[in-house]
């Protein structure tokens, strides 16, 4: 199987504030590029009545009437498989946020909450293995799976590898510009210690990559927190995982000898934000040129530029 550990993340550079990262190359947007309607339906047209001076200055000439502007105007539509989840919803509450046409897939179909956002989504109930592709991915203009999950060995490679790699390949066929992968973080774990959890998701990389290699992106994250709904109950995991995350960030100095050691990342990989995720999605959505695989540092930094 290919491999894709070295490819780092492209994008446009801005200003946005840079966090410490040996080789990161940062990936915000710095415009936004118009499409003609042919483009997978990347754009829509929209026709503007303007009355100009000219047109006041000669009101009285009945030929006269106002200037119609047709511009190509690009919208954003974007398919999260997994959307009910809980990487997932904060994706979805951030695409909404930010005014894109947000449709979900997801097996539970619509969440329970009342957050007015939720009703901004349109929700898909449905089986990555029998979607329905005609009906999830018209006029998508980027995909974001947040498959995966644990189990036995076989049911962690269909999870986390064989569903993604069902959705790359749907996206792919139908056109859709764009695909973003929620993997895992490389935890430098030695082969033997490597779970099939980490092989589904290592394929579904190398799927990305490969079928989307100018537009796919795939984030790296590590324990992700953040306030998560199991059976009706809020576990609070920020309460764990922020100050572990602002611990590790401020003694990085120190532990930063440490991480070539095998399964160092295990304890020393900074925890992140699932709004700091969601964010890096957006980010990845609205930037045409971004692509490659965002490690932890450079999640935080593409969450940053569009936060700001």
């Amino acid at each position: 199987m290919a491999t894709f550990s070295n490819i780092g993340a492209i994008c446009k550079v801005t200003s946005a504030p840079s966090l410490s990262s040996t080789s990161s190359r940062a990936l915000f947007p710095t415009t936004l590029r118009s499409y003609s309607h042919s483009q997978v339906s990347r754009s829509r047209s929209c026709r503007l009545c303007i009355k100009s001076s000219y047109a006041e200055a000669v009101r009285g000439d009945p030929n006269s009437d106002a200037i119609d502007v047709v511009a190509d105007v690009k919208t954003e539509r974007i398919v999260v498989i997994g959307g009910s989840g809980f990487v997932g919803s904060a994706i979805c509450k951030a695409a909404v946020s930010e005014g894109i046409e947000v449709i979900s897939l997801s097996r539970s179909g619509r969440p329970s909450k009342s957050d007015s956002w939720v009703d901004q989504v349109t929700w898909i109930t449905g089986d990555v293995f029998y979607a329905n592709w005609d009906e999830v991915l018209i006029g998508a203009t980027a995909v974001v799976s947040t498959l995966g999950g644990f189990g036995s060995d076989e049911q962690m490679l269909r999870i986390n590898g064989e569903a993604n790699v069902v959705a790359v390949n749907a996206a792919k066929e139908y056109g859709t510009p764009k695909f973003i992968l929620i993997s895992v973080h490389d935890y430098n774990l030695p082969s033997f210690l490597q779970s099939s959890y980490f092989i589904g998701k290592r394929k579904a990389e190398s799927e990305v990559l490969s079928k989307f290699p100018s537009s796919g992106v795939v984030l790296r994250p590590a324990f992700i927190y953040g306030k998560r709904k199991v059976d009706g109950f809020e576990i609070p995991l920020d309460l764990i995982g922020e100050p572990l995350e602002k611990l590790l960030r401020a003694t990085e100095s120190f532990t930063k000898p440490l991480n070539s050691l095998p399964a160092s990342d295990l304890i020393l990989a900074p925890p992140v934000s699932v709004d700091d995720v969601a964010y890096a999605v957006i980010n990845a959505v609205k930037d045409d040129d971004c692509f490659g695989i965002f490690t932890i540092n450079q999640i935080k930094e593409a969450a940053a530029g569009v936060k700001v």
